[in-house]
C-alpha cells in the first residue's frame, strides 16, 4: 500500500527551526527544500548541516515552497521533511484491531498551535494511542505547535484526517466510544468507566464541540472544579484526562 507523505512527514518551515532540526541528531530529516533566490548566511548554514547530515537538499520556486509549507507568509523560503514514525492515517489506524483499553483523542476546532502542541506531549507522556489532528479547522502542527509540545511533537502517536466530523462518524462506526468532555456534563472523568475502545472529543477554545461531531457523542464527561471556576484551558483539561486515564492503566 502506498503511503502519502502526509502521513511520514511533519514539514517544518522557517530558517532558525530547520536549522534546529537539522541540529537534533535524533530527528530523521528526509530532505530541505529551499526557494530559489533565498539568500542569507543562514541559508548557507542550512546548506553545509545538511551536507553534514547527508540530508538532499532541493530547490524550488518560490510559490512551490509556499505550497509545501502550507504557509505564505512565515515559510522564509525553507522547509524540511522530519519523518514522524508514529504517525498515520486515521484510515490505516481503523483498519488495526483494537482492545476496549484503546483510548484516542479527537482534537476538534482547536486553533492555537500552543494548545495543540501541549496535548501532543501530554498525550504522548500518558500513553494515549492515538490523537486525531484534522486537517481543517484545527491548528496546524507547524512550528508554533512543534515548540510547545517541546519537540515531542514528531515522536506523538498523530492520526491524520481531513475533518473532524467524518473523524468522528468513521470511529463510531469502527465501534468507538465517542465521548465528549463538556464542562456541563453530570458525569465526572474519574467516575466514568469504559466499557469498549474510546475517543475523547476535545472542543474549540471557544465554542467547544462543532455539531457534526456533537451528533456523534454518546457520553459526556467533566472534570470536577471547586470555587465557582467553570472550565479548564483545553491543553489543561486534556493533560487531566489523559493522566487520569493513565492511572487507570497502571
Amino acid at each position: 500500500m502506498t503511503v502519502h507523505p502526509r502521513e511520514r512527514f511533519l514539514t517544518v518551515f522557517g530558517r532558525n527551526p530547520v536549522l534546529e532540526v537539522l541540529a537534533d541528531s535524533t530527528l530523521a530529516v528526509e530532505k530541505i527544500v529551499i526557494a530559489q533566490g533565498a539568500r542569507g548566511g543562514n541559508v548557507n548554514e542550512i546548506v553545509r548541516a545538511a551536507r553534514r547530515r547527508g540530508v538532499a537538499v532541493q530547490e524550488a520556486t518560490p510559490a512551490r515552497v509556499k505550497a509545501l509549507a502550507g504557509n505564505g507568509r512565515q515559510d522564509q523560503g525553507v522547509v524540511a521533511d522530519v519523518v514522524a514514525p508514529r504517525m498515520a492515517s486515521l484510515d490505516s489506524f481503523l483498519s488495526r484491531s483494537h482492545s476496549r483499553d484503546t483510548r484516542v483523542l479527537l482534537l476538534d476546532s482547536i486553533t492555537n498551535p500552543a494548545n495543540v502542541g501541549m496535548i501532543l506531549r501530554s498525550a504522548t507522556a500518558a500513553g494515549i494511542d492515538g490523537i486525531v489532528v484534522p486537517q481543517r479547522g484545527t491548528a496546524a502542527i507547524g512550528p508554533l505547535t512543534i515548540k510547545a509540545s517541546a519537540g515531542v511533537a514528531f515522536a506523538a502517536p498523530i492520526l491524520r484526517t481531513r475533518e473532524a466530523g467524518p473523524a468522528a462518524v468513521a470511529l463510531a462506526r469502527a465501534g468507538f466510544d465517542v465521548v465528549g468532555l463538556s464542562g456541563e456534563a453530570s458525569v465526572s472523568v474519574y467516575d466514568w468507566m469504559p466499557t469498549r475502545p474510546t475517543v475523547f472529543v476535545l472542543g474549540g477554545e471557544s465554542e467547544g464541540m462543532s455539531e457534526p461531531v456533537r451528533a456523534q457523542v454518546g457520553t459526556e464527561i467533566s472534570i470536577p472544579m471547586a470555587h465557582g471556576v467553570e472550565s479548564l484551558n483545553v491543553a489543561v483539561a486534556a493533560s487531566v484526562l489523559c493522566f487520569e486515564l493513565a492511572r487507570r492503566g497502571r
